[in-house]
């Protein structure tokens, strides 16, 4: 009996170590299954995190892309890539500023129906909005059959370099007019629809302008003002330019003197021209001056001819030489 009693003793011992043991496995396989569901939980957790800011961001492109479309592209790009505040604020530079409405718009809306007349000005306003962005222009407004551009803000290319942008633009947008004919009288608008172009070179004031709660990015001055009278100014299907516009372009684009006009608003006469079409390189001029000839020239005239003139003649050299001196300033 005795020896049946410690075999028995013995075997408790073994078993009790192995349930212990078993205990532990399943403790621990107990706890690596809370920490698979952790795991999974937070894998499942954070893809939904992601698919919610995946759709967040795509919501957000979408949004951003709908409001790209009430501000110009160079606009909208400064302030997305934090290179412009949106708060009130302005500067003065040196813009070309060009205006376009449709030559008897008033009359072409009384013959169309109103959806036709929309159908019409849509386009109208596409063709011309592509054509502008192109050329790297600045689309300031709509309004009504009227646009507003300019050159020279927020980027530049330099005065002379963005007044040979719009003239160009302007140049593309005529010719694209043209072709428009063809499709509009197919379309039933029996009356040709032309434009007129006007544009102008001065320093203006660009920048936010309204309220705090609303602000519109925009130009005022009296360059804006010139551009403006010069459009009225302009023929149909014509472009009419200033002489601050002339100075800068004329070396790449044929223009004609239009003579001196007086414009509401400005105190002195405004000299214009009417553009024609881009030079071709054998128009265009040498720009080798002998300016040592010249001078001996004019110290001759100084020394000897002059003195032979009458005070007519005299005063109109004078005039003459002003008008010259103030040209290479402009040029400058």
């Amino acid at each position: 009996m005795k020896k049946s009693a410690g075999k028995s003793s013995r075997a408790a011992k073994k078993v009790a170590p192995s349930n212990a043991l078993q205990e532990e496995n399943r403790s621990l396989r107990s706890e690596l299954e809370d920490l698979r569901l952790l795991y999974e939980a937070t894998i499942e957790h954070g893809e939904a995190v992601e698919d919610q800011l995946a759709e967040q961001s795509e919501r957000m492109e979408a949004l951003s892309k709908q409001l790209a479309k009430y501000l110009s592209p160079q606009v909208y790009q400064s302030i997305f890539e934090g290179r412009q505040e949106v708060k009130i604020t302005s500067k003065r530079k040196k813009l070309t500023v060009f205006f376009s409405d449709i030559a008897d718009f008033t009359e072409i809306a009384d013959r169309l129906e109103s959806e036709d007349l929309t159908g019409m000005l849509n386009q109208y306003l596409t063709e011309m909005s592509d054509i502008a962005l192109k050329h790297g222009a600045t689309i300031d407004k709509y309004v009504g059959d009227a646009i507003v551009i300019f050159f020279g803000d927020p980027e530049s290319r330099g005065v002379t370099e963005d007044a040979l942008a719009c003239v160009r633009m302007a140049i593309e947008m005529q010719d694209r007019m043209t072709e428009l004919q063809h499709v509009w009288r197919e379309a039933g608008i029996a009356k040709p629809v032309k434009c007129r172009m006007g544009i102008h070179t001065d320093f203006c004031t660009v920048g936010n302008f309204g309220s705090n709660d609303r602000l519109d990015y925009t130009i005022i001055g009296s360059g804006v003002n010139t551009a403006s009278r010069l459009e009225t100014l302009a023929k149909p299907g014509s472009i009419l330019i200033s002489f601050e516009t002339y100075s800068q372009v004329k070396n790449e684009i044929k223009c004609a003197s239009n003579g001196e006009v007086n414009v509401k608003g400005i105190a002195y006469p405004v000299s214009t021209y009417e553009v024609i079409e881009p030079m071709v390189p054998e128009e265009k001029p040498d720009l080798d001056v002998n300016v040592d000839g010249i001078t001996r020239d004019l110290l001759a005239l100084a020394d000897g001819s002059a003195s032979g003139m009458s005070p007519k003649e005299r005063k109109h050299l004078i005039t003459s030489l002003k008008s010259a001196l103030e040209r290479l300033h402009l040029d400058d």
